[in-house]
C-alpha cells in the first residue's frame, strides 16, 4: 500500500517571509512537529514555545492523507495558471522533513513543481529540494548546516544570531518575534541588522496584509 502524507493545509497565497517575500505560492503545511505538540497546555514546555501556526491534525482547507501522486496533484490544482511553470511549491509545517521523503520529491517534480521547503533544521534536507530555508529553534541541534537561507527569529534569548554565521547559507535573515513586545523587537531587529548587514530584514507581510 502506498505512503500516504498527513497534511494540515494546502492553500494559494503569496509568501511573506524571507528571500521569496510576495512570490505567488502553494503552501503545504504537514501535520506533526518534533519540537512542540501543537497543544497550547505543552507550550511552556515545548523546545518551540513560540510557534504561532496550527499543525495538530489534517482538518484544515484541503487537508486529508494524500500518496504522493494525490499530493502533487492537489498542489497543482490550487496553482491558477496553467501556463505558467513550474508551480512554486512551499512544504511547511509543523516540520515537513518529518514526512519528506525521495517519493514525494519525485512526484512533485514530475508534476512540474518547484519544491521549497521551511524546516528548523533538525533533520537532513535531502539535495533535490530546490530551495532550503532553515528556521533555527532554541535549545536544538542543526543539523542541516548549508542551504539557501536561513531566517532566525529575533531575539531570542537562547539563539543569537553569532551563533549561526558558521554555516553555509546564501542568504541571513532575522525577522522580528511576534509577540506582546513586537514593535520593540521590530526596532531592534532593525538596530540589529544596520550594525550587522550580512543580515537582512525579514517581515510577516501576510500578517500585515491579512493573507494566510
Amino acid at each position: 500500500m502506498a505512503k500516504k502524507y498527513a497534511i494540515k493545509e494546502i492553500y494559494f497565497t503569496l509568501q511573506g517571509e524571507g528571500f521569496h517575500s510576495g512570490q505567488p505560492a502553494v503552501f503545504c503545511r504537514f501535520a506533526g512537529c518534533n519540537l512542540w505538540s501543537g497543544l497550547e497546555k505543552d507550550r511552556q514546555s515545548a523546545v518551540c514555545s513560540f510557534c504561532d501556526t496550527d499543525f495538530i491534525d489534517t482538518k484544515g482547507p484541503n487537508g486529508g492523507k494524500y500518496t504522493a501522486e494525490q499530493l502533487a496533484a492537489l498542489i497543482c490544482s490550487q496553482w491558477p495558471d496553467e501556463k505558467v511553470r513550474p508551480v512554486f511549491a512551499v512544504l511547511t509545517g509543523g516540520e515537513p522533513m518529518l514526512q519528506v521523503d525521495q517519493t514525494l520529491i519525485d512526484a512533485l517534480h514530475e508534476a512540474g513543481i518547484y519544491i521549497a521547503i521551511e524546516t528548523n533544521g533538525t533533520l537532513p534536507v535531502p539535495a533535490e529540494i530546490d530551495w532550503v530555508c532553515v528556521s533555527p529553534k532554541a535549545n536544538t541541534e542543526i543539523v542541516q548546516t548549508h542551504g539557501d537561507e536561513l531566517k532566525l527569529v529575533y531575539p531570542q534569548v537562547e539563539n543569537k544570531p553569532t551563533d549561526f554565521l558558521h554555516l553555509d547559507f546564501s542568504n541571513y535573515y532575522l525577522q522580528p518575534l511576534d509577540n506582546a513586545n513586537q514593535e520593540e523587537n521590530i526596532l531592534a531587529t532593525i538596530d540589529y541588522i544596520k550594525a550587522h548587514p550580512r543580515w537582512k530584514l525579514s517581515l510577516q507581510t501576510h500578517k500585515i496584509l491579512g493573507l494566510p
